[in-house]
């Protein structure tokens, strides 16, 4: 029988029940981990097989990539931590553990920040390519942040004075900031549009004399296809502080539009034409009628005022729904004998008012389409 008095043993100032302790706590943890993590990762898989994205994926690879590793530290330093070192060993262990911790950590603060922005824009259904343009210029920032708080947080638990170095990136990150502000401004104008949105590749929009189709959403600069032809470089700070007309997410174009007929058109046909471009607009496709108004008394017409609705926002769709009332609208007009007004002008000389022997000359009057507007 193996005595009591053995493990009362000392070796290295730590008995030999200090040893096994600390040996089965490195067991049992590791069988532990084991055991859990196959059970949780069976799950994970099972679960990732189920689904058609590979966000499943990433999280499981996160998991063995990352977590597992940490908690193998985190049992071997528990274990190490019942037994009594010499003061530079136990600074070593301590050091190589806070070493080996940070970085999994870091890794694993890095992996979990691009899962859950994946997870995001897939929550917002955006398509792949913008997912990768914007992962492409937001990962490397946050990956670059994350090790450099990791740096300074492990230099301080090991024990360097980094209130220097920390005065010293506060110095130079102004510096660098001066010199390259509008790069910076339009990097932040960047991730702006990014996560606002207010446009995507494909759309057509206007901003201020430009207007076309987005060709290309980069760091600095946006590309716009003008209805020119040519491609306009915007950079994104002035798209970011400008008004933005964004017609790709247009659902239906309001159309308004005016016609003139003359003063001599009777009464009775003024009060058909309302109904008349009814009759017009309502049974054509995408086309959704509003109203049509006798509105004014202009200079020289009368004026009617039609609004209605188009239900795409395809610009040639409301040309052709356009071009199509426009050609009706002047059948039907001329089949009623209602003609379009024009801008008239009309000569008149009154022979009473004339002096003897002056020669006659023209007195102009505007009249409204032949109806005299001078008192003759």
């Amino acid at each position: 029988m193996i005595s009591w008095d053995l493990f009362k043993v000392e070796i290295l100032t730590n008995t030999v029940s200090d040893y096994l302790i600390a040996f089965v706590i490195l067991v049992a943890g590791i069988l532990a981990i084991k055991i859990v993590g196959q059970m949780v990762l069976r799950r994970l898989k099972r679960w990732a097989l189920k689904t058609s994205t590979r966000l499943d994926d990433a999280l499981v690879h996160i998991f063995e990539r990352s977590l597992i590793p940490l908690m193998y530290v985190g049992v071997f330093y528990v274990a190490i931590a019942n037994l009594e070192l010499h003061p530079i060993l136990q600074d070593t262990v301590n050091a190589i553990a806070l070493i080996i911790a940070t970085v999994f950590g870091i890794r694993l603060v890095v992996s979990l920040a691009e899962y859950l922005l994946r997870l995001y824009w897939l929550s917002r259904r955006q398509d792949g390519d913008a997912i990768e343009r914007a992962l492409n210029a937001i990962i490397p920032a946050i990956r670059a942040a994350t090790w450099g708080l990791g740096v300074i947080f492990l230099l301080d638990n090991l024990g360097f004075n980094i209130s220097a170095m920390v005065a010293g990136l506060g110095i130079g990150g102004v510096a660098v900031a001066l010199a390259s502000q509008g790069v910076l401004q339009d990097l932040f104008s960047y991730f702006s549009i990014l996560f606002d949105r207010p446009f995507e590749i494909g759309d057509f929009i206007i901003v201020g004399d430009i207007m076309g189709t987005v060709n290309h959403v980069g760091i600095k600069t946006t590309r716009i296809n003008s209805l020119s032809g040519e491609e306009v470089v915007v950079p994104n700070t002035d798209l970011a502080s400008s008004r933005i007309h964004n017609y790709k997410r247009m659902e239906k174009r309001r159309v308004v539009f005016k016609i003139g007929v003359t003063y001599e058109t009777p009464q009775d046909k003024l009060q058909q034409i309302p109904a008349m471009i009814r009759e017009i607009v309502t049974p054509i496709d995408n086309a959704l009628f509003d109203r049509a108004h006798f509105s004014n008394y202009g200079d020289f017409s009368l004026d009617f005022e039609i609004v209605y609705y188009v239900l795409s926002s395809d610009y040639t769709i409301y040309m052709d729904i356009q071009q199509r009332i426009n050609y009706q609208l002047k059948s039907r007009l001329d089949a009623n004998g209602i003609e379009f007004a024009y801008p008239t002008q009309v000569t008149r000389f009154d022979p009473a008012k004339a002096k003897p022997n002056e020669t006659p000359v023209d007195s102009p009057a505007i009249i409204l389409n032949g109806d005299d507007s001078s008192n003759s």
